[in-house]
């Protein structure tokens, strides 16, 4: 079994990437994971286009989900689909950071038509992945080994993909360290697979157990950080101790404090990549904040993403310092 990357080897890769910037990216067309990659709903159109369109920003990745779900009904559509997604993808010059599971939001869920979101609700029909009752039942795993070494077996020395974040934000909807038996396996099973490509998974929030876990099993250190930019330089700091390379999986509420004038430069300055959440407006309905609740108005400013449905931005300004800052560094 392959064993972790020591920290040589994760800064000889980190080194020879640009400066990892890009989004959290689900087309606007899809609610969740499963309305974006089943065979009925995957709409490449609108992914070829907003990649493309990412690509224009400066982006250079792009943090997709996957589901176990897709992968049961149909392993090979899947994979045949995330080859197409991954064409798209290098032609727009975005390397994907792919996601096997996924604690947050609704823990029911099924394939085929997806429900409705509710009209000013943040993320209405996001689904976990495998959901709070498998990842608490070992008897179940069986399926989600088989499913993650299917993936890497299938795409772990490609050259498309910049990395694998093997699970979202696990403890959360009060899972809490009932989610670290999963934790533990899936970086074994990957380990088993052993792709050229780094594995990780972010530290979120404080909880000692998991964040010593994920912090001594990746590859290179990941985290989410949708605070101020003084919280930001904080946590870079304390994350810089552990000697390997940092990227920020998730940031940007503007509500919050967290936007890319104040926290781009922070990135840039320490050399630490940056995925934002969200990109173009849709059915996810991130522009709405945490906690919105049905028929809210449309945020002022926008919680989450940059771009309207038709490519124009929520904030020209915004959209040009971003542009700005990304081709300043690559001139540098």
């Amino acid at each position: 079994m392959a064993v972790r990357w020591s920290r040589k080897k994760a800064w000889e890769w980190y080194n020879e990437q640009p400066w990892i910037v890009g989004c959290n990216f689900t087309p606007s067309t899809a609610g969740n994971q499963i309305e974006m990659w089943q065979k009925e709903t995957f709409n490449i159109e609108t992914i070829r286009r907003e990649l493309g369109w990412a690509s224009d920003l400066g982006f250079n990745t792009a943090r997709v989900y996957l589901h176990d779900l897709v992968w049961e009904a149909d392993p090979d559509g899947l994979k045949e689909r995330m080859n197409i997604l991954l064409d798209s993808a290098a032609r727009a010059g975005v390397r994907p950071v792919f996601v096997f599971f996924d604690d947050c939001w609704n823990t029911e869920f099924s394939m085929g038509k997806q429900p409705e979101p509710r009209p000013g609700v943040h993320n209405s029909v996001w689904v976990q992945s495998p959901g709070s009752r498998m990842v608490t039942d070992p008897t179940s795993w069986g399926r989600l080994k088989e499913y993650v070494g299917d993936i890497l077996g299938s795409f772990g020395s490609d050259e498309r993909i910049l990395m694998w974040d093997l699970y979202n934000e696990p403890g959360n909807n009060k899972l809490g360290e009932a989610s670290l038996g999963l934790l533990r396996s899936v970086f074994d099973w990957a380990r088993e697979a052993g792709p050229s490509q780094p594995l990780s998974v972010g530290v979120w929030f404080d909880n000692a157990a998991l964040n010593e876990f994920q912090l001594g099993a990746s590859d290179v250190v990941t985290f989410h950080n949708y605070n101020d930019a003084a919280n930001l330089e904080d946590q870079i700091k304390r994350l810089s101790g552990y000697g390997r390379p940092l990227i920020c999986t998730e940031y940007m509420a503007r509500t919050r404090g967290s936007r890319f004038e104040t926290h781009l430069p922070i990135f840039k300055r320490e050399h630490v990549g940056c995925i934002n959440w969200g990109f173009v407006s849709g059915r996810t309905q991130t522009i709405y904040p945490w906690g919105s609740t049905e028929g809210s108005p449309e945020s002022q400013p926008w919680f989450h993403d940059v771009l309207r449905r038709d490519g124009t931005p929520f904030d020209a300004g915004e959209v040009s310092f971003i542009k700005d800052i990304i081709e300043r560094n690559r001139s540098s």
